[in-house]
């Protein structure tokens, strides 16, 4: 019997996963939560997210490699490798904040080839397959057409110490500022930030010092969307420097001809 195709895993994966968090919405104030930083935290709930989404994936590729937030890197001799957040945006899911999602991407020889973004609160599923587009529940997104840095409305990320680059990002957002962008926001999910400048709801994003599990999945929906992603050197190594810019083409190229003398 052949294998059910791999963003169909994704997407059933995902779904019980974002079941499991809706679940668990309900009962927030009672959870187990523990400190693991200073502004970071895990919960119970992380980490029974991500094992049921694994355990649900393992069914039909238990022969690739899986890569999560909580449970770290499952090696297993495959070019294939499963990469999860199964809360994206868990400060904001501990807080009440109702922007949070599960996040799975697929990566293969390092480079991501499916990304799946649900939002079980607003119940939005992003979804891309390289070489086939992007959708938000099952319709077509399309990055906006905004050229102009003035007319921008950007997501980005603050660091949480002076370790993960503060200062290049006062830098970066000094410049920004006084390039009269048209506005920022700030919304604790890297991975719906993403999902958003697909779906042209966000201009653009950046932030630095994440990890894979943040964006493998919402940078190939950027991509598949028509935006374009890179470090924040305009290189394609972000999944490794964890240093993210996405954007339109066009609006892409004037944010890194400003940004060029702070990128990291």
């Amino acid at each position: 019997m052949s294998k059910p195709a791999l963003l169909n895993v994704a997407l059933i994966a995902a779904n019980i996963g974002s079941a499991e968090l809706e679940f668990a919405v309900k009962k927030v104030h009672v959870l187990d939560v523990m400190k693991k930083g200073p502004t970071d935290y895990v919960t119970e709930v992380d980490r029974k997210v991500e094992d049921i989404v694994f355990e649900e994936i393992k069914k039909y590729y238990p022969e690739d490699n899986f890569l999560g937030e909580e449970s770290g890197h499952e090696v297993n001799n495959s070019d294939t490798t499963w990469v999860l957040d199964p809360i994206d945006g868990t400060t904001n899911f501990i807080h009440g904040i109702p922007h949070f999602s599960v996040s799975i991407g697929l990566c293969k020889d390092g480079v991501p080839i499916i990304g799946v973004i649900y939002d079980p609160f607003k119940n939005e599923l992003f979804c891309a397959e390289k070489g086939k587009g992007a959708l938000m529940n099952e319709k077509r997104i399309r990055v906006a057409n905004c050229n102009s840095i003035n007319s921008a409305v950007f997501g980005m990320g603050i660091p949480y110490s002076k370790k993960n680059h503060s200062g290049e990002y006062i830098e970066t957002l000094r410049t920004l500022m006084d390039s009269r962008c048209g506005s920022i926001r700030r919304l604790g999910s890297a991975a719906l930030d993403l999902a958003y400048v697909a779906s042209g709801r966000l201009d653009g994003f950046w932030e630095f010092n994440l990890n894979s599990w943040d964006i493998a999945a919402g940078s190939i929906i950027v991509l598949e969307a028509g935006g374009w992603v890179s470090d924040l050197q305009n290189s394609e190594d972000y999944l490794r420097s964890g240093n993210i810019l996405a954007a339109n083409l066009n609006l892409h190229k004037d944010v890194v001809d400003k940004l060029r003398k702070h990128l990291v």
